[in-house]
């Protein structure tokens, strides 16, 4: 879409990019087709979208994938789409829904469109993290998401060990999903054009997760305790946390040199399966505790 088209369409619904809602429109309908093969989408999917934007990424989804939910928080966006009849030629396969994603229930849209569904979406940078986060809950119902992420944050998912970029919400991932990076896209394909470098990468679950269900918070919350404090060893980041829980402040380094492992390790050092260890042991013993005080 020329930028003409773009202030065109814009301007004639007195709109404009909002910087407060993250704003940086796809706007290149090669890329966007582009962007849903590299997704996997076919005609067998529904896909959730969030974030219609202009539509170039709902229009490209819509002719491939079977249904195609577009979730956009902008409610000037919504009603410029419905006067436009942007989507009129895909009929009711194509719905925009007036909402926040962060409040939308995806489980529920899955339960509408029907298995197999799949997340394809160029997310907000400003609220892209709780996002992730709310799409892990949902793994179950989805066969997978692929999201454009400023660049910065697609690094943190892939992140190794004691790597800068490497912390709670990459070893929550590692734990649940597998992370493909797939592509940069240039600053030309947005309007207005980002300051950042964006990538697209795309999140399967993983057929046998590291982590059970009913451990994912009590891990999670040992892990954002254990990255908090970057600077200190793991022990001294836990040591506040295992008090707050009913601990003795000698049980960390305990549970370390149990696991074979030096007390004075920062997190970063180690896999997600050694934190995973750390995270179930420290609960076994907390839980031990508590119920001897009972």
């Amino acid at each position: 879409m020329s930028i003409s088209k773009i202030k065109s369409f814009l301007g004639s619904h007195s709109l404009s990019p909002s910087r407060d809602l993250g704003q940086n429109f796809l706007v290149d309908e090669d890329e966007a087709a582009s962007l849903v093969r590299w997704a996997g989408v076919g005609p067998q999917d529904a896909v959730i979208e969030i974030g219609t934007g202009l539509g170039i990424l709902t229009h490209a989804l819509a002719r491939v994938a079977r249904r195609v939910i577009s979730v956009e928080i902008d409610s000037g966006l919504v009603r410029a789409h419905q006067a436009a009849e942007s989507f009129a030629e895909f009929g009711a396969k194509v719905h925009v829904v007036h909402a926040d994603a962060r409040e939308f229930d995806f489980l529920q849209a899955v339960a509408e469109l029907g298995s197999p569904v799949k997340v394809v979406a160029n997310l907000p940078y400003s609220v892209s993290t709780p996002l992730l986060r709310q799409l892990l809950d949902a793994r179950h119902a989805l066969v997978d998401w692929s999201v454009m992420l400023q660049r910065e944050l697609a690094d943190r998912l892939l992140a190794q060990p004691s790597t800068r970029d490497y912390g709670s919400l990459t070893v929550l991932h590692h734990l649940l999903v597998e992370v493909d990076h797939g592509r940069d896209l240039d600053e030309n394909c947005f309007y207005p054009a980002p300051k950042v470098v964006s990538s697209f990468i795309r999140i399967r679950p993983l057929e046998q997760p590291l982590l059970d269900d009913g451990s994912v918070l009590w891990v999670e919350r040992v892990l954002r305790a254990a990255f908090g404090k970057r600077r200190k060893t793991l022990s001294n980041s836990l040591r506040a946390f295992v008090g707050e829980n009913g601990g003795d402040s000698a049980l960390v380094v305990e549970i370390l040199e149990g696991l074979g492992l030096d007390s004075r390790v920062r997190a970063e050092a180690l896999t997600p399966t050694q934190l995973l260890a750390i995270a179930r042991v420290m609960g076994e013993r907390l839980s031990a505790a508590q119920e001897k005080k009972g």
